[in-house]
């Protein structure tokens, strides 16, 4: 069986990360504190962010957006809003 961590994302008992995804305290947090499922929903947003804002990770301020961007998505808050995004759910057949 899988270890499992209680993802704060979803509040639940859930499949955990294999290994931390960030180096250090970071890491170590997301690793006991968030599920693979909530780990990969996040890198799927952050891909769009990074696009559509074109942000440059290699600057520190893009990078300090990012991750306070994960923690309010880790946390259940309001992320910012991608204006290009349509959510697929929300099309409605003619």
């Amino acid at each position: 069986m899988a270890n499992t961590v209680f993802c704060k994302k979803f509040q639940k008992e859930m499949e955990a990360l294999d290994r931390a995804p960030l180096p250090g305290a970071k890491g170590q947090e997301i690793l006991q504190n968030v599920s693979k499922q909530a780990w990969q929903e996040w890198q799927q947003l952050q891909t769009m962010m990074i696009n559509e804002k074109q942000l440059n990770l290699m600057q520190p301020e893009s990078r300090k957006y990012v991750m306070e961007q994960m923690d309010k998505f880790f946390n259940n808050e309001a992320t910012d809003k991608l204006s290009g995004y349509v959510d697929p759910d929300d099309i409605k057949e003619l």
